[in-house]
C-alpha cells in the first residue's frame, strides 16, 4: 500500500509526505532543524504528533504517488512557512 499522509505538530503546523511501504512507524522526513526552531526545550519534553492518511493506493506508481503528494502539499499549503514544514514544491504567493 502506498500512501500520502499529513503530520500535524502541536503548534498546528503540518507536513505532507508519502510512504510507499505504509510503515506504521514512519512519520516523514521534514527538516528537523526547521521544526526545532518552533519549539522551546520545555515544549520538547512531551511532544505529540498526529499522522492522518489522506490518500492510499495499491496500484499507483511511485511517480503517481509523488504527483498526488505535490497536489496535496499545494492544496493544504503545507509549503507555506506559516502553515507547514514542506520545502518543495516551492511556495508561491498568489498576487491576484
Amino acid at each position: 500500500m502506498k500512501i500520502v499522509y499529513k503530520i500535524t505538530y502541536p503548534n498546528g503546523k503540518i507536513y505532507i509526505g508519502q510512504d510507499v511501504t505504509n510503515s506504521i512507524n514512519y512519520f516523514g522526513s521534514a527538516l528537523s532543524k526547521l521544526i526545532e526552531l518552533d519549539f522551546l526545550p520545555e515544549q520538547r519534553k512531551s511532544f505529540t504528533i498526529t499522522r492522518d492518511i489522506l490518500w492510499a493506493s495499491e496500484t499507483a506508481s511511485n511517480s503517481e504517488v509523488t504527483q498526488v503528494e505535490f497536489k496535496l502539499i499545494r492544496e493544504y499549503q503545507s509549503n507555506n512557512p506559516e502553515i507547514g514544514y514542506n520545502l518543495f514544491p516551492k511556495f508561491k504567493i498568489n498576487s491576484n
